[in-house]
C-alpha cells in the first residue's frame, strides 16, 4: 500500500536525474541537506513511546495563558502569577499548572503562516500546510505508523471529544484515522453486541456462509487486496471482548484520583488518556473547545482556565505517579495565539505569530521556556533568532520518539514524502 522507501535513495535518484538538466553539481545541495537532517544529535535519552495532544480547539490567547504581559496595555485585565520555575509567571486563570511548570517545557515563540481555522489546525496536527494534491498523516498517526504494536486489540490512535476535524491518517491510510470517543466517562461507545451471545454466534456463522458464497469463483488473490471487511469484523470482534476495553473506563479509579481533574468532560477525556496509554495506546488526542474568543475574551478564558487548569495540572502529576511521564511526550496546543489588541467586542482576534505550546515529559527538557515575545506596544512578534515553527515541533517530537523523521514514504500520488520537514531543536531537550 505506502511503502517506506529509503530517503538516501530517493534524494540521489531525483537529484541525479536534475543533473542533465542543472549541470555542475547541483544535485549535492539536496543531498547536503539531508545528511545534514540524518546526522542530527541522538537523543541523550531512551526515546519516548506514545503522546498525548491536549488540543485547545479554537486558538487560545497566549496573554491570557502561558504568557501574560500584566501591567501592559495588551494585557487587558490579565494578572500574572509565579510558576514553580524562578523568574516564570503564568496569567493567573492557571494556579495549578503554574505548580507543575517544573515539569514543563514552555515555547513561547512560535510561528506559523495558517491564520484559518481549518488551514492552521491541520498545520499544526499534521506539521505541514494544507497542500490539494495530499492529505498529510497527523503526528499521531505517524507515531502508530512507525511504532507499531501487534499486541493491542484496541486502537492505538485514540480522540476524545473530536473537533470539527480530528486527527486523520493522510496518506497512510484511513486505518490510521483516530478512533473517535464522545463519551464523556471515557468509556468507548459501540463496542457491546445489542444481541445475547448466542444469537451473535449465529449471525456470524451465518456471514460466514454469504462470504464463502462471495467468494467463491472469485481469485483469492484478487479477494484478499480489494477487500477488507472480513480483517475489520475480526479486529472488532478481538476488541469488543478484549481486556484492553477497561482502559477506557474511568469509574474504576479512586474518588480522589477522578475529583482533581475536575468535574468537566475534558479533565474526565485526560484521565481516560493516561489509562489508554498505560494500556499500550501509542497517541491519544483530547480535544477542549470553546476557545475561540472573538469577543469577550476575558470572561471566556476565566471560563476555559478552570476547565484546562486542574485537567492538565493533574494529568502531568498522574503521568509522573505512574512512572509514564518519562515515556510520555504531552502536547498542550490549539491552532494560533491571540492578537495583542483587544477589538471593540472585548475579544482577540487570530495571531499565528508568536503565540505559545506546552510540552512535557518523552525527553524534553523539564522546567525551561524558549523564546520571548515584546512586553510592550502592539506586537508580540518574536525575536528571529527564537522563532520556532510548527514543523520544528514535529521533528523534535519525532526525533524524541525515535522515529527517522527525515524518512520518506511513497504517498499513493507516487510522491515520496518525509515524515516532517521541520529541524530538531535541541534546546528543547534534555
Amino acid at each position: 500500500m505506502n511503502n517506506p522507501c529509503n530517503s538516501a535513495s530517493h534524494i540521489t535518484r531525483r537529484t541525479m536525474l536534475q543533473t542533465t538538466g542543472l549541470g555542475g553539481l547541483a544535485w549535492l545541495t539536496p543531498v547536503a541537506h539531508w545528511l545534514g537532517r540524518a546526522q542530527e544529535k541522538a537523543p541523550a535519552h531512551a526515546p519516548a513511546k506514545s503522546v498525548i495532544m491536549l488540543w485547545m480547539s479554537g486558538g487560545p490567547s497566549q496573554l491570557e495563558t502561558f504568557d501574560p504581559h500584566a501591567g501592559k496595555k495588551i494585557a487587558g485585565d490579565t494578572r500574572a502569577i509565579n510558576t514553580s520555575v524562578k523568574g516564570v509567571q503564568f496569567a493567573h486563570g492557571l494556579p495549578q499548572v503554574a505548580e507543575v511548570m517544573h515539569e514543563l517545557t514552555l515555547v513561547r515563540s512560535m510561528v506559523s503562516k495558517e491564520g484559518d481555522h481549518e488551514r492552521a489546525t491541520y498545520n499544526v496536527k499534521t506539521g505541514y500546510r494544507p497542500d490539494p494534491t495530499l492529505v498529510h498523516p497527523s503526528i499521531g498517526a505517524v507515531v502508530c505508523h512507525e511504532l507499531p504494536d501487534a499486541e493491542m486489540d484496541i486502537p492505538r490512535h485514540i480522540s476524545i471529544l473530536p473537533g470539527q476535524w480530528p486527527a486523520r491518517g493522510g496518506y497512510l491510510g484511513a486505518q490510521y484515522d483516530a478512533f473517535k470517543v464522545y463519551n464523556t466517562n471515557g468509556r468507548a461507545g459501540n463496542i457491546t453486541a445489542r444481541v445475547q451471545p448466542k444469537r451473535l454466534d449465529n449471525r456470524l456463522e451465518a456471514l460466514e456462509q454469504v462470504e464463502q458464497s462471495f467468494a467463491r469463483g472469485r481469485r483469492a488473490d484478487l479477494d484478499a487486496k480489494t477487500t477488507l471487511h472480513n480483517a475489520t469484523i475480526q479486529k472488532a470482534l478481538r476488541m469488543m471482548s478484549s481486556k484492553q476495553l477497561s482502559a477506557f473506563d474511568i469509574t474504576q479509579a479512586p474518588t480522589k484520583t477522578r475529583a482533581a481533574f475536575g468535574d468537566t468532560n475534558f479533565g474526565r477525556g485526560c484521565l481516560a488518556a493516561i489509562q489508554l496509554i498505560g494500556a499500550g495506546v501509542r497517541c491519544v488526542e483530547v480535544t477542549l473547545n470553546g476557545w475561540d474568543t472573538h469577543a469577550n475574551n476575558h470572561e471566556a478564558h476565566v471560563t476555559q482556565n478552570a476547565i484546562l487548569d486542574p485537567a492538565f495540572a493533574s494529568l502531568i502529576r498522574e503521568l509522573r505517579t505512574r512512572k509514564l511521564l518519562d515515556q510520555t511526550i504531552v502536547i498542550c496546543a490549539g491552532e494560533f495565539g491571540r492578537t495583542p489588541n483587544i477589538n471593540a467586542a472585548d475579544g482577540r482576534d487570530h495571531w499565528p505569530t508568536g503565540f505559545s505550546i506546552a510540552l512535557a515529559g518523552g525527553g524534553f527538557r523539564a522546567g525551561h521556556v524558549h523564546g520571548a515575545t515584546a512586553a510592550d506596544g502592539a506586537k508580540l512578534d518574536p525575536l528571529d533568532k527564537e522563532s520556532i515553527h510548527v514543523a520544528d515541533i514535529h521533528t523534535t517530537v519525532q526525533h524524541a520518539l525515535g522515529i527517522e523523521y527525515a524518512k520518506e514514504l511513497m504517498t499513493p500520488i507516487g510522491r515520496p514524502m518525509a515524515l516532517s520537514d521541520g529541524r530538531v531543536i535541541q534546546t528543547l531537550l534534555k
